[in-house]
C-alpha cells in the first residue's frame, strides 16, 4: 500500500511540476502582473541581439507584440544600447490597461541592407511605445520600428556574411562595411 501511495504522490508531484514549468504565465515577462517597462526592455533586448534580422526568428518576439509578421526592412539602426525608465512617473498612463513607455536609443548610425552601406548618424532616438493588456498580457501595439541592433551583433552578422560570400567584389564591400561599423562611435 505504501509503495502505491508513493507512486501516486510522485506522479502528482510530477504533474504539478510539469504544469508549473509549462505555464506561460511563469515563463513570460509580459503577464499583466509584470511592469510594462519590463516588456519593452525584454523586446528591445532581443532586438538588440539581432533577433528581428531573420524573419524565421519572429516567433521570439511575437508574444510581445500585437502585429502578426515582421515587415521587410531595408535598413537596420545600429545602436550602442538603450534605456527604458522603470519609474512609472515617466510613462503616460492612459488607463489601467494601456500605457505609453518612453525608450531612448543610443544610435551609432544606419546600415542599409540593399547596398551594404553604413551611414554614421550618432545621437539619441526617442520612441514612445504604446502597450495594452490583451488576454492578461502586456502587448506592444506601436510603433513598429525597424530593427535596432547592437554594434557588436552587427559586426558578427557582417563577419558571417563575409565567410558565406563567395564573390570577391561582395566580400570586399562587406569588408568595407565591417571597417565602417568598427569605427562607429556615439
Amino acid at each position: 500500500m505504501t509503495g502505491m501511495r508513493r507512486r501516486i504522490i510522485g506522479l502528482m508531484a510530477g504533474l504539478v511540476w510539469l504544469a508549473a514549468c509549462t505555464s506561460p504565465s511563469l515563463a513570460q515577462t509580459n503577464t499583466v502582473s509584470h511592469s510594462p517597462a519590463k516588456v519593452v526592455e525584454k523586446y528591445f533586448s532581443l532586438d538588440n541581439k539581432g533577433v528581428r534580422l531573420d524573419a524565421a526568428s519572429f516567433e521570439s518576439v511575437a508574444g510581445y507584440v500585437d502585429w502578426k509578421e515582421e515587415p521587410a526592412w531595408g535598413k537596420v539602426i545600429v545602436i550602442n544600447g538603450f534605456r527604458v525608465p522603470d519609474d512609472f512617473r515617466q510613462w503616460e498612463i492612459v488607463n489601467r490597461l494601456e500605457v505609453v513607455v518612453p525608450v531612448e536609443f543610443h544610435v551609432l548610425g544606419v546600415m542599409y541592407l540593399d547596398t551594404a552601406g553604413f551611414v554614421p548618424e550618432p545621437g539619441t532616438e526617442q520612441a514612445r511605445v504604446r502597450l495594452k493588456v490583451q488576454n492578461g498580457r502586456w502587448k506592444i501595439m506601436e510603433p513598429i520600428l525597424p530593427p535596432h541592433v547592437g554594434q557588436k551583433r552587427m559586426l558578427n552578422v557582417v563577419r558571417q556574411a563575409m565567410l558565406d560570400e563567395k564573390d570577391g567584389t561582395r566580400q570586399a564591400s562587406l569588408a568595407a562595411l565591417q571597417a565602417e561599423l568598427r569605427k562607429a562611435k556615439e
